[in-house]
């Protein structure tokens, strides 16, 4: 989803060299515009790791429940560590994505995101 969707309080301090375990990161409530839900009721969650201290790289874990949303994509890499989705992407390919996927969307890509199973990954966007 876009860089604002991913933002979470204040990122933590992290060192330069870190690990998590995605699935035991516990996620801080994300707020979902309402314009963006097509159907169903999906819940989005989140933890910035870290955010480079001029914004321009931000790393996450994200994760959102089924449902069916659109959204403006940011420059991004992910990981989906569990859950399922298809992505289409406006004028382009429909991504079938499931736990070991790893995707790429670019800025300003019009999706549409339809959530079969809750699905989280771990991110890292380009501003």
């Amino acid at each position: 989803m876009s860089t604002s969707d991913h933002s979470a309080p204040s990122a933590p301090s992290a060192p330069a060299s870190f690990a998590v375990t995605v699935a035991d990161v516990e996620l801080e409530p994300e707020d979902l515009d309402p314009a963006q839900i097509v159907s169903g009721a999906p819940v989005v969650t989140g933890r910035v790791l870290w955010e480079s201290a001029d914004g321009t790289q931000v790393r996450g874990i994200w994760q959102i429940t089924p449902g069916v949303v659109t959204d403006v994509e940011a420059d991004e890499l992910f990981v989906v560590v569990s859950g399922r989705a298809t992505v289409e992407v406006e004028g382009g390919a429909t991504l079938e994505l499931g736990p070991g996927s790893a995707c790429v969307l670019r800025e300003g890509d019009r999706t549409t995101w339809t959530v079969h199973e809750t699905l989280r990954k771990a991110y890292q966007i380009s501003c």
